[in-house]
């Protein structure tokens, strides 16, 4: 078999983003929801490209794609929060990532408005209450630039994690894994 350096020179340039993608599928990341508010609603989407930035000032990032609905209720100065995912709440991430709808999602879990009104997960690994500091359109996406202004954190680190398509169930798997 051809390997993907020689599919990507065979088949030229166009070939990049498939060739991306693959790549990309190996890289495993926690997964987390983020939610804010819309227009009389709570809105929120299931994201695998959470980044922390800085801790001076406290900071984060945050990949939303331009045609998400949560999308256009972020601008400069808007609250929003990030939601990091337990290994037994796969079932939220679904719900989140368009296994439903509007309101429908927020069925899933028992979710708490923080100091801002923005829907909290309360048995999430953590939650990161931020306001947008910043955003730059890239692409098909927006790079969104959180300040965090709280941080609340629970039980032990038991992460969702996704790679390749699949969920793993945390670093308690990965432990035993290596053992």
């Amino acid at each position: 078999m051809a390997s993907m350096r020689a599919l990507m020179e065979e088949r030229g340039r166009a070939d990049v983003s498939v060739a991306f993608r693959f790549a990309m599928r190996r890289l495993a990341s926690a997964v987390g929801v983020v939610t804010a508010l819309g227009e009389g609603a709570r809105v929120g989407m299931t994201a695998s490209s959470i980044t922390s930035l800085t801790i001076n000032p406290a900071a984060l990032l945050v990949c939303v794609n331009r045609s998400a609905r949560l999308h256009a209720c972020l601008g400069v100065g808007a609250p929003f929060c990030v939601n990091l995912l337990a290994s037994a709440q796969r079932e939220i991430s679904a719900a989140f990532a368009g296994g439903l709808a509007g309101e429908a999602r927020f069925a899933s879990g028992v979710w708490t408005p923080d100091e801002r009104s923005v829907s909290r997960l309360d048995d999430a690994q953590a939650n990161i209450s931020c306001s947008v500091d910043r955003m730059l359109a890239y692409g098909t996406h927006s790079i969104v630039i959180g300040r965090v202004e709280a941080v609340r954190s629970a039980g032990t680190v038991d992460p969702l994690i996704f790679q390749d398509g699949h969920y793993f169930i945390g670093m308690n798997a990965l432990r035993e894994c290596h053992n």
